[in-house]
C-alpha cells in the first residue's frame, strides 16, 4: 500500500506538511488521483518535498510506516518542465534504488481572468510647495505570509488633486492570485522627479469589492498619516479570459532561453572589506546574493540551464583594453556557464584575473542580447537579461536607445543596484510610470525592472530573507512582460503536451518495501 506526502518549505517558517495522497493498495506502480492545489508565484522559489510510504497500519503517524523514498524539487521545476511533467528519482535510503516519481501540473481556470479597471480620486492632499500634487497609484497583492508584492502602477496625473486615471487591464491572478476575497492594498503617492515619491495615503479592498462596479458601495476612504480622509472611487469595466504564462510554458514551446547575466566589475580591491566585490569566506557579497536570488528561480524555466555570463567595466589581462561585455569565464567562444552555480564560480574567478575599471556602460550588453532575441521572434524563446551594477549609467543616451529598440523583441531587462550610490537615472529606464523614449520614439512596451538591493536587505542580516525579497520584486513583472510580447505579436501558445494517457496528478514506480523481522 503506497501513500505520498507533500511538504512545502518556506524560508520564513520552515517546513510545513501540505497534504497527503490517498492510499493505493498492493502495487509498486501507483497512480495517485488526489491533487494538491498550490499558489504558483513565478517570482518565488517554492521548495517542495515528496515522501513516499508503505502503509502498514491505520495510524496517521508517518513514523509508523515504511519509508520508501523522497524527492526534492521546486514548483517552478514542475511548471517549467515540458508539458509541466517532471520525472525524478526517489532517494533517501542509503545503498538502495527507491524507484521514480512523476508529477504533472495544470492551471486552474480562474487564473485566466483579466480585469479592466478605472479609478479616480477627490480632494487628495497637496504635497508640492509650488503647484498641486502629481498623484499615482500603486497596487499590492497580499501574500500568505502577510507581506505585499507590487502588481501594478498607474500613470502619473500632473498637478491635480482630483485625478482620473486611465483604464488599465490586469490579470486577476496578479491582483489576488485568483482569490477574490484576498486583500488588495492601494497606496497613493505624489510623484517626484528624483524618485523620492511622497506618500499621500492608502486604502484596502478586494477584487470581489472592486468587481461590484461604480456605485455607492465602491467608495474607499484614503487613510492619511494625519488621519485625514478623502474619497476614491473605482469601477471594474470588464472581466474576460486570456492566455496565461503557464499556457505558453506548458506547451514546451516557449522557454526562458539562456538567461543572460551581466555584472559590473567596478573599481575596488575585492580582497578588501570596503569593496562591494569583497570575497568574504563566510558570506556572499551583494553581487553574489543578487545573482543567486534571481538565477535560481529563472533556471527552472530554461531547459539546458546554460547562462551566458558577462562582465562590464574591466581592463582585460590579455589585451589591456577596457571591455563592457567580456565573458566571465574568459572563454570568448563559449560564454555559457552551467546553472547559476557556474555563474557564481566564473564571477569570483574573474575578480582574480581582470583589473576592475570604469565607466559603467549598459548599451553594449543590452544590444548583444537584443541581437540574439531578434533571431527568434516566433515566440519559441524569451530572453531575460540580469544586470547588476553599483553606479550611475555612463552611456544613458545609448542605453535608452538600446531599450527602445529591444522593447519590440522577446526580452526583458532586470537591473539590480547594489551599494549606497544614488540611482535616480535608473528610474527613467523602469517604464512603470513613464515609458522610455529616445529621439522622440517611445518603447513599444515596458521591459525594464529596476530595484536597489538595499531596500530589500533584512535588518537582522538574514541573507536568505534578503534574497527572497529581492527576487520577489524583480521577477514579478516577467510573466506579464512575456505575455505582452506574445499578445502584441499575435502569438498563441501551442497545446500542452500530454503527460500520459490518463494524466494522473502524481504517479510512481517503487522498489519493494523492506521485509520485517517477525517476533513471537
Amino acid at each position: 500500500m503506497s501513500l505520498a506526502a507533500l511538504s512545502a518549505f518556506d524560508d520564513r517558517c520552515g517546513q510545513i506538511q501540505f497534504g497527503r495522497t490517498e492510499v493505493i493498495y498492493n502495487t509498486l506502480n501507483p497512480d495517485f488521483v488526489r491533487k494538491f492545489i498550490l499558489d504558483f508565484f513565478f517570482e518565488e522559489k517554492q521548495n517542495l518535498r515528496f515522501d513516499v510510504y508503505n502503509v502498514d497500519t491505520r495510524s496517521s503517524n508517518l513514523s509508523k510506516h515504511d519509508f520508501l523514498g523522497q524527492m526534492f524539487c521546486t514548483l517552478g521545476e514542475i511548471i517549467g518542465s515540458t508539458g509541466s511533467r517532471l520525472e525524478r528519482t526517489l532517494s533517501g535510503i542509503p545503498g538502495k534504488k527507491c524507484g521514480t516519481i512523476i508529477f504533472s501540473a495544470e492551471e486552474l481556470s480562474n487564473c485566466r481572468d483579466i480585469a479592466t479597471m478605472q479609478l479616480c480620486a477627490n480632494k487628495l492632499d497637496k504635497k508640492d510647495f509650488f503647484g498641486k500634487s502629481d498623484p499615482f497609484l500603486v497596487f499590492y497583492r497580499s501574500n500568505e505570509d502577510g507581506t505585499f508584492t507590487i502588481c501594478h502602477k498607474t500613470e502619473v496625473i500632473k498637478n491635480n488633486l482630483n485625478p482620473v486615471w486611465q483604464p488599465f487591464t490586469i490579470p486577476v491572478r496578479a491582483l489576488c492570485n485568483g482569490d477574490y476575497d484576498r486583500t488588495v492594498k492601494v497606496d497613493v503617492f505624489d510623484w517626484d522627479r528624483d524618485g523620492s515619491h511622497d506618500f499621500i495615503g492608502e486604502f484596502t479592498t478586494s477584487y470581489r469589492e472592486l468587481s461590484r462596479g461604480q456605485s455607492q458601495f465602491n467608495v474607499y476612504e484614503v487613510k492619511y498619516k494625519n488621519n485625514k480622509e478623502s474619497k476614491t472611487f473605482s469601477k471594474t469595466l470588464l472581466l474576460e479570459s486570456e492566455y496565461t504564462f503557464v499556457d505558453f510554458i506548458r506547451g514546451g514551446w516557449c522557454m526562458i532561453s539562456n538567461p543572460c547575466v551581466c555584472v559590473c566589475v567596478c573599481p575596488g580591491n575585492p580582497s578588501q572589506p570596503t569593496s562591494l566585490h569583497y570575497m568574504n569566506p563566510y558570506q556572499m557579497n551583494a553581487y553574489a546574493m543578487a545573482l543567486k536570488a534571481v538565477g535560481e528561480i529563472i533556471q527552472d524555466y530554461d531547459s539546458d540551464k546554460l547562462f551566458p555570463a558577462y562582465g562590464f567595466g574591466a581592463k582585460l589581462p590579455w589585451d589591456g583594453k577596457i571591455s563592457h561585455a567580456f565573458p566571465l569565464n574568459s572563454n570568448t567562444e563559449n560564454p555559457n556557464c552551467v546553472a547559476i552555480e557556474g555563474v557564481l564560480e566564473a564571477y569570483f574567478q574573474s575578480l582574480r584575473t581582470v583589473q576592475l575599471y570604469g565607466p559603467t556602460n549598459f548599451a553594449p550588453v543590452i544590444n548583444q542580447v537584443a541581437r540574439c532575441a531578434a533571431e527568434v521572434t516566433d515566440g519559441s524563446q524569451y530572453f531575460v537579461l540580469l544586470m547588476i551594477t553599483d553606479g550611475v549609467i555612463s552611456d544613458m543616451a545609448q542605453t535608452k536607445e538600446a531599450v527602445v529598440n529591444a522593447a519590440s523583441l522577446p526580452m526583458s531587462v532586470i537591473i539590480v543596484g547594489v551599494g549606497p550610490a544614488e540611482f535616480d537615472a535608473m528610474e527613467e529606464l523602469d517604464g512603470d510610470e513613464v515609458r522610455v523614449s529616445s529621439r522622440g520614439r517611445f518603447a513599444e512596451r515596458d521591459i525594464v525592472q529596476f530595484v536597489p538591493f538595499r531596500d530589500y536587505m533584512d535588518r537582522s542580516g538574514n541573507q536568505v530573507l534578503s534574497m527572497a525579497r529581492l527576487a520577489k520584486d524583480v521577477l514579478a513583472e516577467i510573466p506579464d512582460q512575456l505575455l505582452s510580447f506574445m499578445k502584441s505579436h499575435g502569438i498563441q501558445p501551442r497545446p500542452a503536451l500530454p503527460a500520459t494517457s490518463h494524466s494522473p496528478a502524481m504517479s510512481a514506480t517503487l522498489s519493494p518495501p523492506p521485509k520485517h523481522n517477525m517476533h513471537s
